[in-house]
């Protein structure tokens, strides 16, 4: 109503739930409005992880060894003794990292699968879950793509996700630092296959898990809207992808072709959230007091926050997104590490202490980072 009452004529739902709707990107069409996004069916058949998972097998693009929807204890205990454990129940609805439980053993089974499925119920409405082989060491890479009504697809390289806690991103960074020219290739090819076989349009990721022992890498899930960290592509690669969206949903082909994406130098986006560390990331509400931001070369922050500005309780704890580009991977770093030290943030525990311990590893330096490092390696050192 409010879209209609403004008289405009489209709706950017952002990269919130709404984006993810497939009910609401028909509830736009309805009433004559276009959104700015995938088509409602490109949404639907990406939604549900299994249906996914099915439409990259048929794209050629191979996948997490797993299952289909599993119903009991026992359905999951068979099929993780085919797999091997460990393995991760995951929720058909998911995303987010939420709904998602490891069992390391059939003892671990009947708790992770109830856990899941309360979880993912009350996350997405929804308790399907179905298994996959857990991955160890594993990267997380993703593929940012565009595609358009006219039959074009791109992809403009990949980004890091692999600096997590509990499958929820924490440091996106882009080039990988583990990724050559030939596997980029590779990733590439695989996520505009899967677009194209859904005959995708607007923005989109493709998500792979990479096996570090193996250099071997696996469909995850494809989200179809932007993404909070698009900021680290559009540095490396000079492209605004919001425009592009818009453009896309007028009706235009994408504004470049694939030999026109050259990436250049290296880029790092901090989530800033308001969690205390100390407290196990705990969600930290309030007033903030101090709000002075950093700026400079290469410096960028993508927020809604202000000095004044109420914390709710009720809503993600994102305060705003820093992000850094340089020439390469260390001046980068570097850059990222006094944007944080000149970013004063008062009222609220942020997780800015937590990025600067993070930048300054060795690990992280030399790009030694799985999905299960930030628990295993750093939460655990004194």
């Amino acid at each position: 109503m409010a879209a209609l009452g403004s008289g405009c004529q489209a709706i950017h739902p952002g990269y919130g739930f709404l984006s993810e709707r497939a009910a609401f990107a028909r509830m736009c069409a309805d009433a004559g409005l276009i959104f700015i996004g995938p088509p409602a069916d490109a949404i639907q058949s990406m939604g549900d992880k299994i249906s996914a998972v099915r439409l990259a097998e048929e794209a050629g693009v191979p996948r997490v060894p797993g299952s289909d929807r599993v119903a009991t204890v026992g359905d999951a205990c068979r099929i993780a003794a085919d797999l091997g454990y460990p393995v991760l129940l995951k929720a058909a609805a998911g995303g987010g990292g939420r709904g998602m439980r490891i069992a390391r053993s059939e003892g671990d089974m009947a708790v992770a699968l109830e856990s899941a499925a309360a979880e993912a119920l009350g996350a997405f409405g929804d308790a399907t879950l179905y298994v996959e082989k857990l991955i160890e060491r594993a990267r997380h890479i993703e593929i940012q793509i565009l595609g358009d009504a006219h039959g074009n697809v791109i992809h403009l390289g990949e980004r890091d996700c692999s600096t997590q806690r509990r499958q929820q991103k924490l440091i996106e960074e882009a080039p990988s630092p583990i990724i050559d020219e030939e596997l980029r290739n590779q990733l590439g090819e695989a996520a505009t296959k899967l677009a194209r076989r859904i005959h995708y349009q607007n923005a989109g990721t493709v998500e792979f898990i990479l096996d570090e022992s193996t250099r071997r890498f696996y469909f995850l899930e494809m989200n179809t809207r932007i993404q909070v960290e698009h900021p680290v592509t559009e540095m490396i690669t000079g492209r605004d992808l919001v425009v592009e969206q818009i453009r896309i949903a007028a009706g235009d082909a994408i504004s470049f072709r694939q030999e026109d994406v050259c990436i250049s130098g290296h880029a790092i986006e901090c989530r800033i959230n308001a969690e205390d560390v100390a407290r196990n990331f705990a969600p930290s509400p309030g007033r903030l007091t101090v709000w002075s931001a950093p700026s400079g070369e290469g410096v960028r922050l993508d927020s809604h926050c202000y000095a004044g500005y109420l914390v709710p309780p009720f809503y993600d704890s994102l305060l705003g997104k820093l992000i850094v580009h340089g020439a390469d991977r260390e001046l980068a770093i570097e850059r990222m590490q006094l944007a944080l030290q000149s970013f004063s943030v008062i009222g609220v525990p942020t997780t800015i202490p937590f990025h600067l311990r993070v930048l300054s590893h060795p690990d992280f330096a030399a790009g030694r980072i799985t999905t299960r490092w930030v628990e295993e390696t750093l939460l655990v050192e004194t």
